[in-house]
């Protein structure tokens, strides 16, 4: 019953993913993370992510901010390995915690239509870089603060797209050579995650294909409003 009821949750994760253009790892990391423990849930959402971003990634490069994707992913490599480090010494129970509390926050916070309306500083996207990788090396869930700040530039949407794209795909993979390094991944998980990919790649693209018969506001509020939905019952359970 465990298999199935986490192919169940990796697939409507990929659907939403599919649908809004993110919040994959924030729609499964409260339930995964109660079916399979924190550690297997951070695993098995990183390298989910990376494997749908990095189908993206091709035609995303060419478009890039470099200088703001710089200073934001620069940091980042050196604060996830922290955040890594707390999800494998935390207690589990806080872990898991920690993980529905910060995908409840960050819910409401896209919910609410809050964006960052200050410049895009150097200084400010060092910081925020910092920040995004000691969550992400510690929830697998690490874009929704970049999503805030990038969405209030001055960059096209296009341009946007790409840059979250590009740093989403960098990220992951920084997050799974630290997880391997510290031991985080076993044969049987392994495996696991990889078969995942199947169910959670046909899901994204049928999202995708969805989305443009549907109203974009009206889907990402029913998709944040689920993901805060599923976060509570994690803080609750």
């Amino acid at each position: 019953m465990t298999e199935i009821a986490v192919i169940v949750v990796v697939t409507l994760a990929g659907f939403i993913r599919g649908i809004t253009g993110f919040g994959g790892a924030m729609l499964m990391a409260p339930p995964l993370s109660l079916l399979i423990g924190p550690v297997p849930t951070v695993v098995t959402a990183l390298l989910l992510e990376t494997t749908a971003a990095l189908v993206m990634f091709p035609d995303a490069l060419p478009k890039i901010n470099k200088r703001v994707l710089f200073y934001l992913t620069l940091p980042a490599c050196f604060t996830i390995p922290i955040g890594g480090y707390l999800l494998v010494t935390l207690d589990p129970l806080v872990a898991r915690k920690t993980i529905s509390a910060v995908v409840a926050v960050f819910s409401l916070v896209l919910l609410g239509g809050l964006r960052y309306s200050g410049p895009h500083r150097p200084a400010t996207s060092l910081m925020l870089g910092s920040i995004v990788g000691v969550l992400l090396g510690a929830t697998s869930v690490g874009a929704p603060p970049v999503i805030l700040y990038l969405m209030s530039g001055p960059d096209s949407q296009a341009v946007t797209r790409a840059n979250l794209t590009v740093f989403v795909t960098a990220i992951s993979a920084i997050g799974l050579v630290m997880l391997l390094v510290v031991g985080a991944f076993t044969p049987q998980l392994t495996v696991s995650a990889f078969l995942l990919c199947i169910p959670y790649l046909v899901a994204t693209w049928l999202g995708g294909t969805l989305f443009a018969r549907m109203s974009d506001l009206g889907v990402r509020r029913l998709a944040l409003g689920f993901m805060f939905m599923m976060s509570v019952a994690g803080l609750l359970a």
